[in-house]
């Protein structure tokens, strides 16, 4: 079987890809356990370091409706959407950001609507669907849909088409709102929450970091590690597990940013770390505190999508996992 991943030259889409080649197969559109004989990655820039004859590249831009359309073929039968513009991008520049966050959400659906059979769809959605005033501290499957940023905006319109190109059987989707995902590699990136990464990643490195937000300042994180694992649970989940709702919070733990110092400090082992700062950035506090401090997935920990046990479990998982290549540069 075929199996796309949009944004697969990312971080995510780059782990989602060496897990699915290492479990092999996926259910297919009839539920059944199929091989994947194709894992097409579409990003802006190619995946590189594959060396697997399933795996194939491609280069091309999600908001372009030709190119999505080329891309998911007569014989794509999974499809896990997570190219996007990241937060902090998305409100500087709105365009953009609806371009690539719904227009390409769009593209891929409709794409996957003209196929002769129904595919399974994973979306990768956001707690940035959430927001406001009266958010409550930790958020659940039942907290109404309120974003205050565009990119939340996006995500929800994305939720939205998900759930009905499924009620209508043109797509077998799932949507996953993710937490605050850390600790990603390589450099910072735009996202208003890069700093969580950043305050692990780069003083383990011996760099020195300037956080942009209060100690106190908290949010719900999942790792790597976890992510992947939920967008496998949910894509082989049959559909009536589901139900007609198709959008599902996932669990993460509440830390604050002081509590992220305090965790580098414990597992550092013998190693001479950077120094922390807080200097908080109005603009990406504003943000920041428009988020929820917690999440939990009620009915994503049913399928059996878990958070992690600990702040000090996703530092020690990324120096486990990452640390050595990330100083080597070799993301």
């Amino acid at each position: 079987m075929k199996v796309v991943i949009t944004g697969g030259a990312g971080f995510i889409g780059r782990r989602l890809a060496r897990r699915i080649l290492e479990k092999g197969s996926l259910a297919g559109p009839d539920g059944k356990p199929a091989a994947v004989t194709r894992l097409v990655l579409f990003d802006m820039a190619e995946a590189g370091g594959f060396d697997d004859h399933r795996v194939e590249t491609v280069s091309g831009d999600v908001a372009d409706r030709a190119t999505v359309d080329r891309l998911i073929g007569d014989d794509t039968a999974s499809i896990f959407h997570l190219a996007a513009i990241v937060s902090a991008q998305a409100e500087e520049d709105y365009d953009l950001g609806m371009r690539i966050n719904l227009d390409g959400t769009r593209n891929v659906l409709e794409a996957a609507r003209a196929l002769p059979q129904t595919p399974r769809l994973v979306f990768a959605s956001s707690v940035a669907v959430y927001g406001g005033a009266d958010l409550p501290e930790v958020v659940t499957d039942a907290t109404p849909v309120t974003p205050l940023t565009s990119y939340g905006a996006a995500k929800a319109c994305g939720e939205q088409l998900v759930s009905d190109m499924s009620r209508k059987g043109y797509v077998d989707g799932r949507s996953l709102r993710l937490p605050t995902i850390a600790v990603r590699t390589g450099r910072p990136n735009r996202a208003a929450s890069t700093w969580v990464s950043s305050m692990i990643r780069e003083p383990l490195c011996g760099e020195d970091m300037t956080v942009p937000v209060t100690a106190d300042s908290a949010m719900s994180l999942l790792s790597p590690r976890r992510v992947v694992d939920a967008f496998i649970t949910a894509h082989e989940t049959p559909a009536e597990r589901i139900g007609d709702w198709r959008s599902m919070v996932l669990s993460g733990i509440t830390v604050t940013a002081g509590e992220i110092a305090e965790a580098v400090e414990r597992n550092r082992g013998n190693r001479k770390v950077g120094e922390i700062r807080f200097a908080p950035d109005p603009a990406i506090q504003r943000i920041v505190d428009g988020w929820p401090r917690g999440t939990r997935g009620e009915r994503a920990e049913a399928l059996g999508i878990a958070a992690d046990g600990s702040i000090d479990e996703i530092v020690r998982h990324f120096i486990e996992d990452d640390l050595d290549n990330q100083m080597q540069g070799i993301f």
